[in-house]
């Protein structure tokens, strides 16, 4: 039967901020339908797809009519009666028609939820769940799962400095293993926060919102709780986003909690001293992303033991991950699909990544919904990582209760990626 699209449509639904974003439904002419949802990112790198808000006094300027209006008009136009089955066909009619090299004439939210709803489609009218259908006959892995145990930065109203503190399961030796694990972890730092009257709330995320008194309070506490949890640091580790283009400017890094200034050496031994204390084994977006020599020392001092990713630095190109691996700034990307726009802009960076034997992390964004299309992503790519946020708020949960029915789904063949989902060829 034939696969071509028959019907698209856009609506305006609300992400876990309370704000709206882009859903987009697509319907095939055999009957099989697609669903695609655009997240929102509160940190995001100068050179990341823009989405297409509406200015104005309506919600704040962040309405989505303008971008509902593209894709109900020229960007069905377009893509009527063509192949769901050929996603590449799919987005570079997305990225010629747009015609800009950020999305900003249709908008990144646009883009995303289309170019996503039509791959869902196209798994449907296999009648495969989309991991499946984006594997292929090929063995895949769970992902090692990263997620944050407290949230700072843009995320908990800067009331820390470094954007995440996460955990990462690396002695689980299933995906279900590792989701109580990091339970443990979640639960037991949250009552080590209340007892020392550290705990503020919930981040956006779904971490706990810390009232720490300096950043390393945050990395003191953090394996503390591991401790408590009764696990050793070879099976629960440390992950930090630093997020630094959000407090460093021209070289300058500034932690507003400890009203305390270094430059790009200083921050960098700051940096070593932390992971040489804690049991660290990744650290993302440790310099801002125009500080390439920044993240080309960090990664020289410590990218044989540790996973550097690059996010803002990186933001999903392909072009941008090439660079990095010539320059040796840093051993893995985050891809985020709406930080480029399209699925097939998405595995383009990914391929890069992956030949160059550089770890691979499929990521939420802060601003979520209970769309749980990036589990079956990062399974189906067999990127190793995935990375949702934390252990709280259903738009989280959502992601990580699919990840077993992924894994219950696959039976004895199921296969965790654990710590084998790290970089393969340090840098």
């Amino acid at each position: 039967m034939s696969t071509s699209i028959q019907h698209l449509h856009a609506r305006r639904i609300w992400d876990s901020r309370g704000r709206p974003t882009v859903e987009v439904d697509v319907q095939l002419s055999n009957g099989a339908q697609g669903r695609g949802v655009a997240p929102a990112g509160a940190s995001r790198g100068s050179r990341e797809a823009l989405e297409l808000r509406d200015g104005g006094p309506l919600l704040g300027g962040l309405d989505v009519s303008q971008a509902l209006a593209q894709v109900n008009g020229p960007i069905a136009q377009a893509l009527l009666g063509m192949d769901a089955c050929e996603q590449a066909k799919i987005d570079q009619t997305l990225i010629a028609l747009d015609g800009t090299s950020l999305k900003s004439r249709l908008g990144a939210n646009a883009t995303i939820a289309t170019s996503l709803a039509v791959l869902q489609a196209a798994a449907a009218s296999e009648g495969l769940p989309l991991w499946r259908y984006l594997a292929g006959d090929k063995a895949v892995r769970l992902p090692l799962p990263e997620i944050q145990i407290f949230g700072g930065g843009a995320h908990a109203g800067r009331r820390v400095d470094i954007q995440d503190f996460l955990v990462m399961p690396v002695g689980a030796q299933s995906f279900d293993e590792a989701l109580v694990m990091v339970a443990n972890v979640y639960h037991a730092a949250g009552k080590l926060m209340a007892a020392a009257g550290k705990l503020a709330g919930v981040a956006d995320e779904g971490g706990w919102w810390p009232a720490f008194d300096s950043n390393e309070e945050a990395l003191q506490t953090l394996t503390r709780a591991i401790d408590a949890a009764g696990y050793r640091y070879d099976q629960v580790a440390i992950s930090l986003d630093i997020a630094a283009s959000e407090f460093g400017r021209a070289g300058a890094y500034k932690l507003g909690l400890e009203q305390q200034e270094f430059d790009s050496e200083a921050w960098l031994q700051v940096l070593l001293g932390w992971v040489n204390k804690y049991p660290i084994l990744s650290i993302e977006d440790p310099f801002a992303e125009g500080d390439t020599a920044g993240m080309q020392a960090f990664t020289n001092a410590v990218g044989q033991r540790i996973q550097v990713v690059g996010d803002d630095y990186l933001v999903t190109q392909a072009s941008l991950v090439a660079q990095a691996i010539q320059d040796k700034a840093c051993n893995a990307v985050l891809l985020k699909p709406n930080q480029i726009g399209t699925i097939t802009e998405t595995v383009q960076a990914m391929d890069v990544a992956r030949t160059a034997g550089w770890g691979m992390v499929v990521s939420a964004r802060s601003g979520e919904t209970e769309d749980t299309a990036i589990v079956h992503l990062a399974t189906g790519w067999d990127t190793g990582q995935l990375k949702v946020g934390s252990f709280a708020r259903s738009e989280r949960m959502a992601k990580w209760n699919e990840g077993l029915r992924i894994e219950e789904a696959m039976g004895g063949k199921a296969v965790f990626a654990g710590k084998q989902g790290l970089p393969q060829k340090p840098a």
